[in-house]
């Protein structure tokens, strides 16, 4: 069951990439003027087959159903989709009124959710590893902000590129639960997928920021082998060359500049990280050391040359190694 689920999962994810290599960049773009942000969700039901879109089963402004899964992808593309505006004063996810949609009760014990390009997808877990993927926000939030990604600047899904934008995802999701929750950054647990993990199994998450290879030590599932450190960067074919794996490094730099600047996440390190994001000096093959550079550099423009801010941020990558203080 686990190897079916990783082969599907690779194919989706290829999709993925494939999909968004036909979107032109934001960059290239003008944003539709006078466009009122309005939230379009609809959420369908794959009843246990893999089979895309399945049926409707709730659509926008709809009633609650009996389906929790139902409810909760319908909610959770809420609070991204609010989030998104609300902070960022971006439209959806491609800022320009792109539709929510979601299907759940993908496949039989699917232990994955995903975002194909189109949409997103969430499996009910198999009970005994994991539990239904729609009861993690910050997961939702982590698998629409691969949308965003795409949209503005497509970091190649392999290696640091690729580990840079699994942890953009991990960035914007955690924010996103946060920002629901309602808590600082020092109230935040910093864990993405809190709750996924079955009762049996020996772990809090599928990741942590804070603390980077500390998420779960399992007889089944292993342990975490997230670095925290590049002293520590693996070097491996596996998993596109790390990209989950390696995520962890810029992960506990990102916490670490949030939590230096206090107060909520998304206020100043979570701007920065977007407008870096944003920015037309971000290549689609950007290393660790090219994305550390630039968020320093952003932080100074937004704040100041010397600022509190950004010294924030270059002292959280010196941390991590990425950074050497005579690179900043």
């Amino acid at each position: 069951m686990a190897h079916r689920t990783l082969a599907s999962d690779s194919t989706f994810r290829a999709l993925r990439t494939s999909v968004s290599g036909q979107v032109p960049l934001a960059t290239r773009r003008r944003r539709i003027l006078g466009l009122q942000p309005v939230k379009q969700r609809t959420i369908f039901t794959a009843n246990g087959v893999e089979t895309l879109p399945g049926t409707v089963i709730r659509a926008e402004g709809g009633p609650e159903v009996d389906d929790p899964a139902v409810n909760e992808a319908y909610d959770g593309l809420g609070h991204t989709f609010d989030f998104y505006q609300e902070i960022f004063n971006r439209n959806s996810i491609d800022d320009e009124g792109l539709p929510l949609n979601a299907t759940v009760h993908y496949g039989q014990n699917y232990n994955n959710a995903f975002w194909n390009g189109e949409r997103m997808v969430f499996g009910d877990g198999d009970g005994e590893l994991f539990n239904r993927f729609t009861i993690a926000l910050d997961v939702i939030g982590h698998e629409l902000a691969h949308g965003v990604t795409e949209d503005e600047v497509g970091l190649v899904y392999i290696f640091q590129p690729g580990a840079l934008n699994e942890h953009l995802s991990d960035v914007f999701g955690s924010m996103i639960k946060q920002k629901v929750l309602n808590q600082t950054a020092d109230q935040a647990d910093w864990l993405i997928g809190a709750g996924l993990l079955a009762g049996g199994v020996k772990g809090v998450a599928l990741r942590s920021m804070k603390a980077p290879g500390t998420a779960y030590d399992d007889p089944v599932l292993g342990k975490d082998p997230q670095p925290d450190h590049m002293s520590k960067l693996v070097d491996t074919m596996q998993d596109n060359g790390g990209v989950h794996i390696n995520s962890g490094i810029p992960n506990r730099a990102f916490y670490l500049t949030a939590t230096s600047l206090g107060g909520y996440a998304w206020e100043k390190a979570g701007r920065i990280w977007y407008e870096t994001l944003r920015d037309p000096r971000l290549t689609s093959e950007a290393k660790f050391v090219q994305f550390a550079s630039l968020t320093a550099t952003v932080a100074g423009q937004l704040y100041g040359t010397g600022s509190d801010e950004q010294n924030a941020v270059a002292n959280a990558w010196m941390e991590v190694g990425v950074l050497q203080k005579q690179m900043v």
